[in-house]
């Protein structure tokens, strides 16, 4: 079984390494040494929740409601221009370092909220693991599917906590005016880029409800 349990993390590790809304958000928290393991746990059970939804089931449910995807698709949309906008006008801004701190002074509340959105506002989130992981991990006999869905949520696991504790560890030197421009430039860039495409997603969907 344990051939499965590996097959899991490996995929697992493939969908969640690339830069996303959850992985520039952990970063940045990170960075900030601001509640950087509780958010890193709070993605990581939020990625058990969607893993095990979709490998024991959930895709079906997915699949058959084109609507319930276009709601999550155009409210991810939004969420990812606003929050790209905030990290461009940050990235831009004369006093970078003073935009910074007065992030890193934010609410736990607020934190918590924006994780959320970042995670379940995003529909590759959905697309990931309900489709892709359910279509894989649903094929599978019940003791099978168990290690491959152990194996997936052991990577989202070992790379939040790996991603916040580097961040912080990394945080003296990512801190400076010139490394905080760069970060936020890049994840500015990278929502407006995946909003872009959700919007080109979106679009499409919409045209074939209406074909």
């Amino acid at each position: 079984m344990l051939s499965y349990y590996f097959q899991g993390l490996a995929l697992g590790a493939a969908m969640i390494l690339p830069l996303g809304p959850q992985n520039a958000f952990v970063m940045n928290q990170g960075i900030r040494r601001q509640y950087h393991l509780m958010i890193a746990l709070l993605c990581a059970l939020s990625d058990l929740l969607l893993i095990c939804a979709g490998i024991f089931g959930g895709s079906a449910l997915l699949m058959q409601s084109p609507w319930l995807l276009g709601l999550v698709t155009w409210g991810g949309v939004a969420f990812l221009l606003w929050y790209g906008f905030g990290a461009l006008k940050t990235a831009f801004g004369p006093d970078v370092e003073i935009a910074s701190v007065e992030a890193s002074r934010q609410g736990r509340w607020k934190i918590i909220v924006t994780m959320l959105a970042v995670t379940w506002l995003n529909p590759h989130v959905y697309l990931d693991t309900f489709v892709v992981l359910g279509s894989l991990g649903g094929q599978l006999d019940a003791e099978p599917r168990r290690w491959f869905a152990l194996g997936t949520v052991s990577a989202s696991f070992l790379w939040f906590f790996g991603l916040a504790l580097l961040a912080a560890w990394l945080a003296p030197r990512l801190r400076t005016a010139g490394a905080q421009r760069v970060i936020n430039l890049l994840v500015g860039g990278v929502m407006w880029f995946i909003a872009f495409q959700l919007a080109k997603e979106g679009v499409a969907h919409v045209q074939a409800l209406f074909s």
